[in-house]
């Protein structure tokens, strides 16, 4: 009797129970949670407006079969396309994380957490237009607000204790996860049905991380959470139509996730779900870059002046980094595409000392083709700095440092600029969030008429006015 499995069904697992009581019964009361919420709002969506200029984005937009209609679909924001929920979520997670220029969260493991954005506000829009269809009342805004904390939260905490990527899996499981719960709750499930849907994002497995690291780096890594919160929605319907779940997804000897996909070890938890991660997110502000870099582009426009007329002379620059950056983005050779760019740490600090800023355009083939970009590579010398690295993880300081320091063949040098703390987060927000605006506005004027920009901003500076919208309303308001 000893190969004979004992066909008892289980208790769900205590993970999936735990996500499902937090997004059914939780309730946020966290002011400062809704309120960086509403400027996460904000900055992803515009992120999403600005991708929507670069044609390898926008050729994946839209129906999979062209003509098709869905009426009373979910709206894509910044085009005129109206889709059925599962390819809206695709199309506007796309169009968020398409130019790395979201927010971002770092811990064992690291991610974009409002790439749940994308579920969220096609299954939210959904829901709206069905619902005054028939005569009843839609979601609003303050909905949205709160699906967005606790997918934060979810794929925040997980990521705390959890390294995936150390067992070569993508983030982006984590958001097909927070998707899943959030998006089963919008679409009226209940507890049960959010650990069903929930057993089912993970029985899904994960994507292999290839796709991030060299030398396989693509730009599938920008359409990479469209395509998980597209997943999420379709398997929150399919449990919404009864499909049952499996309730040891995670702990099933041999067959579960983690048998399979984790090296046998359980989920570890460092804090209970609330709404810790959208207060302490990290805004990327100044710079459209892989996050680990932010503050060395920073340290190095800082040295930008010092290097006018001098770039011939360089001996060699020194970084001084954390060893998340060295393990994820310190790379040398030959740059093959914008994706492989915007994940290298020398590429996007070269630009920085060569131009005094970093664009989304610098990406290109057109500025690559500068052969003064490869020649400060070949110059750099990446350091650890143990200090760095311990408190990138310490939860009272969460520091992203990076310094920057040139020495030339005269024998002189610059100063070594440090810098610990991203102007996107927590402990620089006040003078941070100006810039977010400043950003938001930008990004509106370039896919919208004035006028047409003008009254988005105006709603989403107004956080009385904007959560009492409905959701239907103010996705409206985002069709060019």
């Amino acid at each position: 009797m000893g190969n004979v499995d004992i066909n008892v069904r289980p208790d769900a697992d205590a993970e999936l129970v735990g996500i499902a009581a937090y997004v059914a019964d939780f309730e946020i009361t966290s002011d400062e949670a809704y309120h960086t919420a509403r400027y996460c709002l904000m900055d992803t969506l515009g992120c999403g407006f600005l991708a929507l200029r670069f044609p390898e984005c926008a050729k994946h937009l839209g129906p999979i079969v062209p003509g098709t209609v869905v009426p009373n679909g979910a709206r894509v924001p910044g085009t005129q396309f109206e889709l059925d929920p599962v390819k809206a979520a695709w199309d506007i997670g796309c169009t968020i994380r398409w130019l790395d220029f979201n927010d971002t969260w770092l811990a064992a493991e690291w991610g974009h957490p409002s790439d749940n954005l994308g579920a969220i506000l096609a299954v939210a829009d959904w829901v709206s237009r069905q619902a005054v269809a028939r005569g009843k009342r839609p979601l609003v805004m303050r909905d949205v607000l709160t699906a967005m904390i606790k997918a934060h939260e979810i794929q925040g905490c997980l990521a705390l204790e959890n390294s995936f990527n150390r067992v070569g899996l993508d983030h982006v499981l984590l958001v097909r996860v927070a998707s899943t719960a959030v998006v089963t709750a919008l679409l009226g499930g209940t507890r049960s049905q959010i650990v069903d849907a929930l057993s089912h994002a993970f029985i899904d497995g994960a994507a292999l991380r290839t796709y991030r690291q060299a030398p396989n780096t693509g730009p599938r890594k920008s359409w990479a959470a469209g395509d998980a919160t597209s997943r999420a929605v379709r398997l929150a319907m399919l449990v919404l139509k009864g499909e049952i779940g499996y309730p040891s997804a995670l702990s099933a000897p041999t067959w579960g996730f983690y048998d399979v996909a984790f090296g046998g070890r359980r989920f570890a938890f460092q804090r209970p779900y609330g709404s810790y991660v959208m207060e302490n997110v990290l805004f990327k502000i100044s710079f459209p870059a892989e996050f680990h870099a932010q503050t060395a582009v920073e340290a190095a426009v800082t040295l930008h002046p010092q290097l006018a007329g001098r770039v011939d002379e360089v001996e060699r620059i020194v970084l001084t980094t954390h060893e998340s950056a060295i393990r994820i983005i310190s790379k040398t050779g030959e740059l093959n595409n914008p994706a492989d760019r915007d994940h290298c740490l020398q590429y996007m600090t070269a630009i920085g000392l060569l131009k005094g800023s970093l664009t989304a355009d610098d990406y290109e083939d057109a500025t690559a083709a500068d052969p003064r970009i490869d020649r400060l590579r070949d110059l750099m010398v990446v350091e650890e700095d143990d200090r760095y690295s311990r408190e990138y993880h310490e939860a009272d300081k969460r520091s992203i440092a990076n310094a920057v320091q040139v020495f030339f063949k005269d024998g002189s040098n610059t100063e070594k600029v440090a810098v610990e703390y991203p102007i996107g987060h927590r402990r620089r927000r006040q003078w941070g969030i100006p810039l977010l605006v400043a950003k938001f506005e930008a990004n509106l004027a370039r896919r919208f008429p004035p006028g047409q920009a003008r009254r988005i901003c105006e709603l989403a500076l107004d956080p009385e006015s904007l959560e009492a919208t409905p959701v239907n309303e103010f996705m409206d308001l985002l069709v060019v």
